[in-house]
């Protein structure tokens, strides 16, 4: 009977392994309604935003995964969530909108 080995990754490891190759999307700080409540930094399970200055994030693209966190947590919907070039946005499968299932 064959043995499969599965590497183990720590959470929070992103700053030890490059995600820019298989992330869809990416959070882009619009800067112009942020309040610094840092709830974006804080609440980045990687570890990829950093602060530039009272008001003022951003984020290191080659570790971000595009959890899409930093925006969720925005109290101000300052940060988008863009799509990669070269993705297409997901389609919903099984009983989502645009979905033949019934």
């Amino acid at each position: 009977m064959p043995r499969f080995v599965a590497r183990r990754v720590k959470p929070g490891s992103s700053l030890k392994n490059l995600t820019k190759a298989w992330r869809g999307k990416h959070p882009v700080f619009k800067q112009d309604q942020c309040i610094g409540c840092q709830r974006c930094f804080m609440g980045c399970p990687e570890g990829t935003i950093y602060q530039l200055g009272k008001k003022r994030f951003d984020v290191n693209l080659d570790y971000c995964k595009g959890c899409g966190i930093c925006a969720n947590e925005c109290p101000v919907d300052d940060i988008d969530m863009v799509l990669e070039a070269g993705c297409e946005e997901p389609v919903p499968s099984g009983g989502g909108k645009g979905s033949d299932s019934k």
